[in-house]
């Protein structure tokens, strides 16, 4: 029997002499290992108790308690808790080998093992689709098909087995597709939350299928208001809001943040369903309370769960916006929970979506100067994504048109979507030019709404503005016209600079022809370089002949002269202004462009081959622009090949792009000019010769 450990003495305390390092090296180990009779601890190198019992202590010689140690070699027995010697322990290789068998064993006796696995191993095969052989890869789908039919749920649910599933969706027939849908049935909700098995519903959803998604889209009713604060269903339940559900499905959906009645009881089935709530408070106004307390609550508790990129978030928004009373406390804490974001995700989120864009526009509209500029300070790194996106930029275009400070507008604008260095500056105006939405962005200061920016696809566009524009007579005090023309005024010379730089990048689209119209007739500054530059563009062979080594896919691009938007843009900027229909006349703009003193001398030497192609009637903008000065000259050139304009005019000596032209048209089936009842031949050399003969 082991002695009683009895605590050191006070003469253990005392120090050893200064010259013996082996007293005061065992106290310290002493000191860190021995700590009371209750909470003795050892190291692996402690000295092991002699088999009759003894003391693992001996007295030192200065009266204290001495630990002493023997080694162990790596590999040796070392001694149990109780004092015996155990066998050598297994090494990490052999430990790592029985842990795997261990568990192939334990996936061994899961249900569906075998399957699993042969399903897994098809999935390896399938999804390199380019080393598989069609007849190949069709024989694994039947396989996979066989495998799963009938067990879908048992495997949609594990992580290694539902990306066979979706595989087998990806290659499937739409009978196929349709089974693993009903066969799936009840089930979605529970897909929904699972972090692997979502993906599924997306795949049967991608394919555009009306009956699944009829099958699919209804089991989420009922349980909106639950899956929207899901970690894993909020996104897929939002992605189906969005880009599968109808506006009837929208509606349902919708409307179950406006409380538990609206989930628990649906409408009758001749009732319209409708998620207005402009509407809904109309047919019964006692329900505005709960509604608008329920919403709140919803749309808050996912904004400080930082949870903002719902588009049904966003529409939600929308309907308690619209259904707030002007001035009351419910509007201003609304604002300010939108304003107080942390990091501004929720006002960045929203610019891209069409509700959210729409609210963001209305907060611009309706609020202070101080509210307007917190907003703008939110989207200082996010300009350049917005004017290209088909929402976002009409936050841009409600910044213009509401905000009287256009200095604080200009700088914190301008500078991100148009770059902070010239090379920067360059690629992303040649960018702003020829996208559809971003080119608004710029434009719009110069055009307004004219229809040529603002197509039918648009419409939303204008009714928005004519929206922004009843609410900011009310809350911006400035002129729009000297608001428009102040932010012109700071953003012309980066765009004027660009032009001279880069031109023929510019001048190779229609869209890009439009921006340079409007930059060169609105801008202010010196024009002049800018001017010169388009010019140039219009050097050379308007017909060239195709280079024998030229490739044809890649075909060089036309010379300016056979574009459309060529010809159009010179004969605009020869005018030096745009044609007002009102008045039947061009307004000049002042001061005058004097394009045709600067056009002239660079097409001059094929004079006659413009006068006869697609452009003649940029030559005769030459002629009646009023600020020409070579005018004499032009017109003794044209005397000189009076037979070559007859014959254009009769349409005897077509250009090759003319030909192409009627060629492409009788394609299509649209028939010549002859045959829709017009006269053959090139208009503006006939009008050419009448202005010889007059």
């Amino acid at each position: 029997m082991a002695p009683k450990y009895t605590a050191p003495t006070a003469s253990a305390k005392r120090k050893a002499p200064s010259g013996d390092k082996r007293g005061d090296r065992n106290r310290s180990k002493k000191a860190k290992t021995v700590t009371g009779p209750k909470h003795r601890k050892f190291n692996d190198e402690e000295e092991v108790a002699s088999d009759s019992g003894g003391s693992r202590f001996s007295d030192s010689g200065d009266g204290g308690a001495e630990l002493k140690q023997a080694k162990f070699p790596r590999g040796s027995s070392k001694p149990n808790g109780n004092g015996m010697p155990v066998e050598r322990a297994e090494s990490s290789r052999e430990a790592h080998a029985k842990q795997k068998k261990l568990a192939q064993e334990r996936k061994a006796a899961k249900p569906l093992a075998d399957e699993v696995h042969r399903t897994k191993k098809l999935w390896e095969k399938l999804r390199r689709k380019s080393h598989v052989p069609k007849e190949e890869r069709q024989q694994l789908v039947d396989e996979l098909y066989s495998i799963i039919t009938g067990r879908i749920k048992d495997f949609v649910l594990k992580h290694d087995a539902v990306r066979a599933v979706q595989t087998a969706i990806k290659y499937s027939t739409p009978a196929q597709r349709k089974q693993i849908a009903k066969e799936l049935q009840g089930t979605y909700a529970q897909l929904a939350e699972s972090r692997y098995a979502k993906f599924l519903i997306g795949k049967l959803l991608v394919q555009n299928d009306d009956e699944i998604r009829d099958l699919i889209v209804p089991e989420f009713y009922g349980k909106v208001r639950k899956l929207i604060n899901h970690a894993e269903a909020s996104w897929i339940l939002d992605d189906i809001y969005r880009g599968v559900a109808t506006k009837e499905q929208k509606a349902h959906m919708l409307r179950e943040w406006y409380g538990p009645e609206f989930a628990l009881f649906k409408p009758g089935n001749s009732a319209e369903i409708t998620a207005d709530l402009n509407k809904i408070f109309a047919e019964e106004p006692s329900k505005r309370g709960p509604v608008m307390k329920n919403l709140f609550a919803m749309t808050n508790g996912l904004i400080q769960k930082k949870m903002t990129g719902f588009t049904m978030l966003h529409d939600a928004m929308l309907q308690y916006f619209l259904n707030l009373k002007p001035e009351s406390e419910e509007l201003k804490e609304f604002v300010e929970t939108v304003k107080d974001d942390e990091n501004g995700d929720l006002l960045k989120n929203m610019a891209f979506t069409k509700s959210g864009a729409r609210l963001v526009c209305l907060l611009l509209a309706h609020g202070g100067a101080k509210d307007r500029k917190q907003i703008l300070k939110t989207y200082k790194d996010t300009f350049q994504l917005m004017c290209g996106d088909p929402h976002g930029h009409m936050i841009i275009l409600t910044a213009y048109d509401v905000i009287d400070d256009t200095v604080l507008t200009s700088k914190t604008i301008f500078p991100e979507i148009l770059g902070k260095n010239e090379e920067k500056d360059i690629e992303n105006i040649i960018f702003l030019a020829n996208d559809l939405n971003a080119r608004i962005t710029i434009c719009y200061l110069f055009e307004g709404q004219s229809k040529s920016l603002f197509p039918a696809s648009h419409a939303y566009d204008l009714d928005l503005l004519a929206e922004i524009h009843e609410i900011r007579k009310k809350t911006s005090k400035k002129d729009a016209d000297v608001r428009r023309k102040e932010l012109v005024a700071a953003v012309s010379q980066p765009l004027l600079t660009a032009i001279a730089a880069s031109p023929k990048d510019l001048v190779a689209t229609s869209f890009g022809c439009q921006f340079v119209t409007d930059v060169l007739l609105s801008a202010t500054g010196d024009k002049s370089t800018a001017l010169e530059a388009v010019a140039s563009t219009a050097a050379g062979e308007p017909t060239p002949a195709p280079a024998e080594d030229a490739d044809p896919l890649y075909p060089p691009p036309p010379h300016i002269s056979l574009t459309p938007h060529g010809g159009k843009m010179f004969k605009t900027l020869i005018a030096g202004g745009r044609f007002d229909k009102a008045s039947g006349t061009v307004k000049r703009v002042d001061p005058p462009l004097n394009f045709a003193d600067v056009l002239y001398p660079v097409i001059k030497d094929h004079i006659v081959q413009w006068a006869t192609g697609p452009s003649s009637f940029t030559v005769l903008g030459l002629l009646e622009a009023p600020d020409f000065s070579a005018k004499k000259e032009l017109l003794k050139l044209l005397r000189s090949n009076k037979k070559t304009l007859e014959s254009a005019a009769a349409g005897e000596a077509a250009s090759t792009a003319e030909k192409a032209d009627e060629k492409k048209s009788k394609s299509k089936g649209k028939g010549t000019q002859a045959e829709k009842g017009k006269s053959g031949g090139n208009q503006g050399a006939k009008l050419l010769i009448e202005k010889l003969r007059a």
